[in-house]
């Protein structure tokens, strides 16, 4: 069987991204305004988000932004935040083995949670293509920046934006990821390992050991899940 086209593959994963774009939107405009009330420039946000690209990450080094900038504080808050990332990598490296290293680079170096969230879930069903991986990263990785730069010359304009439900806008793109990837039991084990893990972490560890524990306890609770089926069904 031929493999798809570089073109088609782009196009898809261009179509598939698009509606996590438009809800990038409003979390950058989010970013780009807290950004320039807490004192940085629409210059200094715009290379912040060019560079740094981890959205979760900016908002809590933004969270702990004074003058002058604490920096080991910074530092340290963004890479707890970003720890999740070696569980995704991990999650993701049988679907990218295959392709070309420029390409295969390219989308570790990039990828985001909606990304990696459409790339895991096209993998389970096609094997990823470079016009796929490009298609669903570019244009969704020139959005960050562009959004926040908007919000960052929209400046002081909104005053409160928590006012207007700016502050659900994450946690409300990530419930419809999991809605696209439910898978059933499974699932559900998942997200109430992963919810209870990172409930008590944020109870009793301070800053935002959380996220990283929450990822952990997810997958912990799913392969204590895997393993107990696997042993039931040897035993029968």
């Amino acid at each position: 069987m031929d493999r798809p086209g570089f073109w088609p593959e782009l196009r898809r994963g261009f179509l598939d991204i698009l509606p996590l774009m438009a809800g990038v939107v409003p979390f950058g405009l989010l970013f780009g305004t807290l950004a320039v009330q807490k004192g940085l420039s629409p210059l200094e946000v715009i290379l912040m988000c060019a560079t740094t690209y981890a959205g979760g990450a900016q908002f809590v080094s933004i969270d702990v932004w004074a003058t002058p900038v604490p920096v080991f504080a910074v530092v340290l808050a963004t890479a707890l935040a970003n720890t999740r990332y070696f569980l995704m990598g991990a999650a993701l490296r049988p679907h990218v083995r295959h392709l070309p290293v420029a390409t295969k680079a390219w989308f570790v170096a990039i990828h985001s949670d909606e990304t990696w969230a459409l790339a895991i879930k096209r993998g389970g069903s096609a094997q990823l293509t470079p016009g796929y991986v490009i298609g669903l990263t570019v244009l969704f990785y020139l959005n960050w920046p562009i959004s926040c730069a908007i919000g960052a010359w929209l400046g002081s304009a909104i005053e409160n934006p928590a006012r207007f439900g700016a502050d659900f806008m994450f946690v409300a793109m990530f419930l419809c990821l999991i809605r696209g990837m439910w898978r059933g039991r499974t699932s559900l084990v998942a997200v109430l390992g992963s919810a209870l893990c990172a409930l008590v972490a944020h109870l009793w560890l301070p800053g935002y050991w959380y996220i990283f524990l929450g990822a952990l306890g997810g997958m912990a609770t799913v392969a204590l899940l895997y393993r107990n089926t696997v042993t039931a069904g040897a035993s029968a």
